[in-house]
């Protein structure tokens, strides 16, 4: 039997396209209940969001200490409120939660991005004013960013809540 060593270039892009995979996860065919949430923890959910400000990104990561990813943000809010059966990447969040308009958008509802050619493979928190908490990519940290940033302009998908309006 004859192993191959890899190179250090097919290494390096290995662990690259492994890094662009960025929360998305492979949607699992698993069957959640949708959730809904009283209103009044919209405030102490974006609030939790907020104080995970500048953690780094760690793809799978759902705590402070391993560092988010997309999902993982949310994930962790919404745990933070006792909500503990909350699907783990954003195609499974998209589909236990209610469709919101654009322009009904409140904070603590969650915006949708088709960043990897997949619908829902992004997620974020609302904010308010146009912004939104997200845990983005590799190498990132969770930072805030504008729905009409040329990026996520380009790639919203939608928007959906937890909350009953």
């Amino acid at each position: 039997m004859r192993f191959h060593r890899l190179s250090p270039a097919r290494v390096l892009i290995i662990l690259l396209l492994a890094a662009l995979a960025g929360c998305a996860g492979t949607p699992r065919p698993t069957q959640h209940a949708a959730i809904t949430l009283d209103p009044a923890m919209r405030g102490n959910f974006v609030l939790t969001a907020m104080a995970m400000l500048d953690t780094r990104y760690h793809y799978g990561g759902s705590s402070p200490d391993t560092g988010f990813d997309c999902s993982g943000l949310v994930v962790f809010a919404a745990r933070e409120l006792g909500v503990a059966a909350v699907p783990r990447n954003a195609a499974e969040l998209a589909s236990v939660t209610r469709p919101v308009q654009r322009s009904q958008l409140s904070a603590g509802d969650l915006v949708f991005f088709n960043t990897l050619n997949r619908p829902f493979s992004n997620v974020g928190i609302y904010l308010g004013d146009g912004n939104f908490i997200n845990a983005p990519s590799s190498g990132g940290r969770v930072r805030i960013d504008q729905l009409d940033n040329r990026y996520f302009a380009a790639r919203f998908d939608g928007a959906r809540s937890f909350f009953r309006h």
